[in-house]
């Protein structure tokens, strides 16, 4: 299960290097159900994801590097291609700050996923955080692949 608020970056936090940041291309196979393969660094998968916004069924398979390259040409819409940095964010949870590149730069979006709903519904995002997108499908990686 993934539980997750989604917020638009206007601008970016400072020291922005110093986290640990991943180069991820993704595509999407299939969007209603989401059928998503992913290449993350040098790691492969295959998920799956339910629908819905804030709440939704999410389960990854790995993949190797061969099936992901077969699988790559069979994606519909753009492959996306982002950078997300993981920064800590006390006092347990993580964001994922993902700025993306080529056909959709300059959008940054954050994700902050937690273990229930009620912490979720209780968050209070961070000053530099923006509009909350959670509830809106436009911003699914699945609705993006497609502009």
């Amino acid at each position: 299960m993934e539980i997750e608020r989604k917020f638009l970056i206007q601008s970016l936090p400072e020291q922005l290097d110093s986290f640990p940041c991943r180069q991820i291309e993704q595509g999407y196979l299939c969007t209603d159900p989401v059928v998503r393969i992913r290449k993350e660094d040098e790691e492969y998968y295959l998920t799956y994801k339910s629908k819905g916004l804030m709440i939704r069924e999410e389960y990854n398979l790995p993949l190797t590097r061969e099936a992901y390259l077969h699988l790559r040409p069979k994606a519909d819409g753009i492959l996306i291609a982002k950078k997300r940095y993981l920064i800590p964010l006390p006092p347990c949870y993580t964001i994922e700050l993902d700025i993306f590149e080529n056909e959709l730069s300059p959008l940054v979006l954050a994700e902050v996923e937690f273990p229930t709903a009620e912490e979720a519904n209780a968050f209070i995002p961070p000053e530099w955080f923006g509009e909350d997108v959670t509830y809106s499908d436009k911003y699914h990686n699945s609705v993006l692949s497609r502009r």
